[in-house]
């Protein structure tokens, strides 16, 4: 995907949140650790929520800050790309599958981070702040909630 505006940004964003949750879903079926695969279903209807979320602030976000452009910024701090989904969370355990869901949404913490820097408009900056806000708070909730899994 050609990320050229902060539009562009969510868009990725919300496909990220959707891909996450559809691989996650798929893998639900296929892991045999009964904790695993009630944390890939949590994990994956909490990755569904958060797109609708990230869609919200397309649809009722500032025009200013959504049309800012962002793409020599974006070249120089790559995205998380969506890998295929050919089930790489159904033989990983729990420990395991949060690793990675960690690791992927710092990624986006990071971008959201790197860009809200360099932002020139206050109300791209004040967008990108609460989009990082947001998914440092959900990353955390998430933490939270798949260690309570751990001590069932």
């Amino acid at each position: 995907m050609q990320i050229e505006t902060l539009r562009d940004v969510l868009l990725w964003t919300k496909e990220f949140h959707q891909h996450l949750s559809q691989c996650l879903s798929h893998c639900v079926d296929k892991n045999t650790d009964e904790r695993a695969r009630m944390i890939l279903a949590y994990l994956s209807d909490h990755e569904e929520s958060l797109t609708k979320v990230v869609n919200g602030f397309e649809t009722t976000g500032n025009e200013h800050a959504l049309n800012t452009w962002c793409y020599e910024y974006v070249n120089k701090q790559p995205v998380v790309q969506h890998a295929h989904c050919d089930a790489p969370f159904s033989e990983l355990d729990s420990e395991q599958i949060i690793e990675i869901i960690v690791n992927q949404h710092q990624q986006v913490i990071e971008l959201y981070r790197f860009l809200a820097s360099r932002a020139d408009i206050p109300s791209a900056r004040e967008m990108l702040t609460s989009l990082r806000l947001l998914e440092e708070h959900e990353l955390m909730r998430m933490v939270q909630s798949t260690n309570r899994f751990e001590d069932m």
